[in-house]
């Protein structure tokens, strides 16, 4: 491939995916393989259980032990998929971009800013795709809330609250709970790239960032109990809660407006469907949640008390991101998520860290 062509290309697209673990196997394969215009043609994989795992989950797919030797046949592959840990993701980027392919990065992009914007003017430069997966913009109930906001029914926003918590009193150990920085481990990069990505997406920019974090667990090295308040440039406020230690669940949705507010409890099912070893497109109920997790909408009492009448949710579209990868690279377009839009994620919860560290509210400049 010529690197500096920005030709549009021709499905079908040749993927290769870097890392089989929970990421690349879970997620980014069945949907890959889901994918019209798209084909999983290499895994990378040094450990060969999930060489195994991968051969028996895609029997066409071929595997490789490291980046270099899938780079070292960039031209027979039109698209890099990075699924490694998060240390890797700016390398390997940097590494595939330079090898003339267009690369998506599972979330976080990098581990600053600064990193991604500097991966994304290679990436222009170059008249490449790069992109973040933000699959979380595609949950059932973010499009729903989405929705909601778009069409007026809650008057004017005035304060967007939500939700990752988990209860996992004990550690899990591994690189996502690891005390050192170049893992970028800890719960602010893991659920607040998801939390702090779906705010930017509904209520733009970000002007003040405040945040608390702690690190609650015996043994726990990284922050697992954080929370985090944006002022937007819009005038509406986010509070996003992101917890290991939460003994009582929160809603994950709590959406307030001047004429009504929405409430919604419970995950999106696809995230436990891919964990089960479904697959999208094998059954038309794919997103679908039962008529009892949805939420209400009203205002002057609680739903739990039969505020406010059911909105039904949704369905939950994760292949839709895939579906626009492959779009874009036959278009020469836009990707669905821009590593711009990923570098100004990545400031938000860079001010996280300031204001966490030093008990004060963090002003963006930008």
């Amino acid at each position: 491939m010529d690197t500096a062509d920005s030709t549009p290309l021709r499905a079908p697209f040749r993927v290769g995916l870097i890392g089989y673990g929970l990421a690349g196997s879970v997620f980014h394969a069945p949907l890959i393989a889901a994918t019209d215009g798209l084909t999983l043609d290499t895994v990378v994989t040094a450990n060969p259980e999930r060489q195994r795992q991968a051969a028996a989950e895609h029997p066409q797919v071929r595997t490789a032990a490291t980046a270099e030797e899938l780079l070292g046949r960039a031209g027979d592959l039109d698209l890099v998929v990075i699924a490694s840990p998060n240390r890797t993701h700016v390398p390997l980027a940097r590494a595939a971009l330079e090898a003339g392919l267009p690369v998506v990065v599972d979330k976080p992009l990098a581990a600053t800013a600064a990193d991604a914007e500097e991966l994304a003017a290679l990436a222009e430069g170059r008249g490449l795709l790069l992109s973040a997966f933000q699959n979380r913009r595609w949950d059932n109930d973010f499009r729903t809330v989405a929705k909601l906001v778009e069409g007026g029914a809650l008057g004017k926003v005035q304060r967007f609250e939500s939700r990752f918590e988990r209860w996992r009193p004990r550690p899990k150990g591994g690189w996502r709970e690891s005390g050192d920085p170049a893992e970028i481990g800890g719960i602010l990069y893991d659920l607040g790239s998801h939390l702090v990505d779906q705010a930017l997406t509904l209520f733009g920019p970000a002007v003040t960032v405040y945040a608390e974090s702690d690190v609650r667990r015996a043994g726990a090295e990284a922050d697992d109990d954080t929370f985090i308040a944006i002022g937007h440039a819009s005038g509406v406020r986010s509070h996003l809660w992101m917890s290991a230690t939460a003994a009582q669940l929160g809603p994950r949705f709590r959406v307030l407006g001047d004429t009504a507010g929405y409430v919604k409890y419970g995950l999106d099912p696809q995230e436990g469907a891919l964990r089960e070893g479904l697959r999208p497109g094998t059954a038309a109920s794919w997103g679908v949640e039962a008529e009892s997790s949805w939420g209400r909408l009203g205002a002057g009492e609680s739903p739990l008390t039969g505020g406010g009448e059911p909105v039904p949710t949704l369905p939950g579209d994760y292949p839709a991101y895939y579906a626009a990868i492959a779009e874009a690279l036959r278009t020469g377009g836009l990707p669905p998520v821009t590593a711009r839009e990923a570098a100004a994620a990545l400031r938000v919860l860079e001010a996280a860290k300031t204001s966490a560290a030093e008990a004060r509210t963090v002003t963006l400049s930008d």
